[in-house]
């Protein structure tokens, strides 16, 4: 396969639709590790030997690149994994890298030292591990200063979602953005800091008003990756079909990742 997309479920099929409308010839692999969603709620081992187990089968398949579309492995795995584990002709990316390029508006590749931005007050809204790594603040502050931000762990979202209980989850958003206010009443900017929350983007526009801008994954990750292709050609790898690949039963994920994307996917045994 060219490319390979991982998430703990479903939520990585926003940044997969992404990447397919900008780069409609790439061959992708997927893989949701289903059975075990959420990863949210688990702990950085655990969270470190699923997403290398998962890394491992899209290598397997033949991708070179694999995208972390998962915010929580971005989080508590990515940077170990890379340190320690990536094989030399293989890659491994993460999924904060153009949210924070977005945020600061300065390339991944400026060293400069960090500066003001325009933005000042931003809400996070991720999941509980996500939020307790609090690797989106370290990555932030080594290009911005003077940026207060304010993290909500949004537990239970994943789940509803995952479930298809899209009322559940509207609740669940709208309660979390009240709880987030009380601490942080006027945010300039929200980040979704997991991939599941695009799904539910204009619940907390809605919910944040219109005087927020919400920054949202994944159009941001696709053209990063049009981008990062552009300047590394080597890493498409073989293959000429797409493939969804999960952990979980393939028939409800199929017809839960049908619901969401509104076109027909089929899911096989990973």
């Amino acid at each position: 396969m060219a490319v390979g997309i991982f998430d703990s479920g479903l939520g990585g099929l926003t940044v997969l639709d992404a990447v397919a409308r900008r780069l409609p010839d790439l061959p992708l692999a997927y893989f949701g590790d289903n059975a075990h969603a959420p990863y949210g709620v688990r702990d950085a081992e655990d969270i470190y030997r699923l997403t290398t187990a998962a890394t491992q089968r899209l290598f397997d398949a033949g991708c070179d690149l694999v995208i972390l579309a998962c915010n929580t492995a971005s989080a508590a795995a990515l940077r170990r994994m890379q340190e320690t584990w990536v094989p030399p002709h293989k890659r491994v990316l993460g999924v904060f890298v153009p949210l924070i390029e977005a945020l600061t508006e300065r390339q991944w590749g400026d060293n400069s030292p960090p500066r003001e931005v325009a933005v000042k007050h931003v809400a996070l809204f991720a999941t509980p591990a996500t939020v307790a790594s609090r690797a989106f603040q370290r990555e932030l502050a080594f290009r911005a200063i003077g940026v207060d931000v304010e993290a909500q762990a949004c537990g239970g979202v994943v789940d509803a979602i995952e479930d298809g209980d899209m009322i559940l989850a509207e609740a669940l958003v709208r309660s979390h953005v009240d709880a987030l206010r009380r601490k942080m009443p006027d945010p300039d900017a929200a980040i979704l800091g997991c991939t599941h929350y695009p799904l539910m983007e204009q619940v907390f526009q809605d919910a944040l008003g219109p005087q927020v801008k919400v920054f949202s994954q994944a159009n941001l990750v696709a053209e990063s990756l049009a981008d990062y292709l552009r300047r590394h050609p080597g890493m498409v790898g073989p293959g000429t079909e797409s493939m969804f690949l999960t952990t979980g039963r393939p028939r409800q994920v199929s017809d839960r990742a049908t619901q969401f994307l509104r076109r027909r996917i089929e899911f096989q045994p990973a």
